[in-house]
C-alpha cells in the first residue's frame, strides 16, 4: 500500500502534536456574577464590607471584620487538612433542637458551609451563593449529595437555624429539599473538634466573629476532599468537588476523567479546563482513526477487469 503525500509535514504534525500534550496544562475560569438575596430576619443591622486588613479594637458596637487566612497556627486562618477525616461521633443540633450525630448526616459526598446565623455580610453571601448554586448541579440533594451548615457561635439556637433554613430554601426557588440542606447548632466542645479537625481558625470579637471563608466537601466517611474558598462559587467547581468526593467504582472512573480533564488551581482557587492536554488527546485519536483508516480501504484492491 502506498500512502500519497509528504511525509515530511506528517512528521511535523505528528512532532507538533506530542508536543502539545506534553505542555503544562493551561486553564479557562469562568465568569460568575454574585446574586444578592435579603439577610434572614432577626440577623442584626448590616456590618462593614469585607476587608483584609488588621480589625481595629471593638467598640461597643463592633465592627464585623474577615482578614485574609494567615499562615501560622495561631488566630484566624485556615490550615487546609486535605486528606484528613472529620470527627463523625459529634453531636450538635437539628433546626428542632433535636440532637443528631453527625455521622448519621454525612452518608454521601457533603458540603460543610462553616457559618454563623447572625452575620449578615459574608455568612449571608456564602449560604446565599449556595442557594443559588445548588440548583444548578446535575445531581439531587439529599440523594445525591448533602449540604451543612454549621453556626460555630454556641449561643445560637436551634430556632435561629430554622428561620436560616427557611431563607435560603425559599431562595433556591423550592429545588432544595429540606433534607438535603440542614443546619445545625452545637455546643462548645464539638464546635472545637469539628473546626480544629478541619483547619478552621476563628475568634469572637464582640457579639462577631473575625473568620475564614470557605467551604468544605468531604466523602461520605468524612474524609475532607476540597475547600472552596470566597463567597463566590462557581457550579462547575462544586460539582468537580462533589465528584471527586464520590466513591465507588463510578466514582473512581469520574475521578480519573476530572484528573485528566482538569486540575484544581490552588492560587486561583478554582478548576482549571486542561485545554492543551486534551487538544492533544483528541488530534492523536483522530490522526490514529484516519490511519486505521487508511489501512483497512488499502487493502482493498479494485479487482483488474480483462476486456
Amino acid at each position: 500500500m502506498i500512502i500519497q503525500g509528504n511525509s515530511r509535514n506528517w512528521r511535523v504534525f505528528l512532532v507538533t502534536a506530542l508536543t502539545l500534550l506534553t505542555m503544562p496544562a493551561g486553564g479557562l475560569t469562568a465568569d460568575h456574577q454574585h446574586a444578592a438575596i435579603s439577610p434572614p430576619a432577626g440577623t442584626g443591622a448590616a456590618h462593614q464590607h469585607h476587608t483584609t486588613e488588621a480589625p481595629q479594637k471593638p467598640s461597643a458596637q463592633a465592627e464585623h471584620v474577615h482578614p485574609a487566612p494567615v499562615a501560622d497556627n495561631r488566630g484566624v486562618g485556615l490550615d487546609e487538612h486535605l486528606g484528613a477525616r472529620l470527627p463523625l461521633d459529634l453531636t450538635f443540633r437539628d433546626e428542632d433542637g433535636k440532637p443528631v450525630r453527625l455521622g448519621d448526616l454525612i452518608t454521601r459526598p457533603t458540603v460543610i458551609a462553616p457559618v454563623y446565623y447572625r452575620c449578615p455580610n459574608v455568612c449571608h453571601f456564602l449560604q446565599g451563593e449556595l442557594a443559588q448554586v445548588l440548583p444548578q448541579l446535575q445531581l439531587t440533594a439529599g440523594t445525591d449529595y448533602q449540604v451543612l451548615s454549621i453556626s460555630f457561635d454556641e449561643t445560637e439556637t436551634p430556632e435561629i437555624a430554622r428561620r436560616n433554613r427557611d431563607t435560603y430554601l425559599a431562595a433556591a426557588g423550592g429545588k432544595v429539599p429540606a433534607a438535603g440542606w440542614r443546619f445545625l447548632t452545637g455546643d462548645p466542645p464539638a464546635i472545637m473538634a469539628l473546626t480544629g479537625a478541619a483547619g478552621y481558625r476563628f475568634q469572637r470579637v464582640g457579639v462577631d466573629f473575625q473568620h475564614p471563608v470557605a467551604i468544605l466537601v468531604v466523602s461520605r466517611d468524612g474524609m475532607i476532599v476540597r475547600y472552596l474558598h470566597g463567597t463566590r462559587i462557581l457550579s462547575k467547581d462544586l460539582a468537580l468537588a462533589l465528584a471527586e468526593a464520590k466513591e465507588g467504582v463510578a466514582g473512581t472512573t469520574i475521578r480519573k476523567m476530572v484528573q485528566y480533564c482538569f486540575s484544581y488551581d490552588p492560587e486561583q482557587k478554582t478548576y482549571v479546563f486542561n485545554v492543551l492536554r486534551v487538544t492533544a488527546t483528541v488530534i492523536l485519536a483522530t490522526l490514529g482513526a484516519f490511519f486505521a483508516f487508511l489501512l483497512l480501504t488499502g487493502k482493498k484492491r479494485p479487482k483488474d477487469r480483462t476486456p
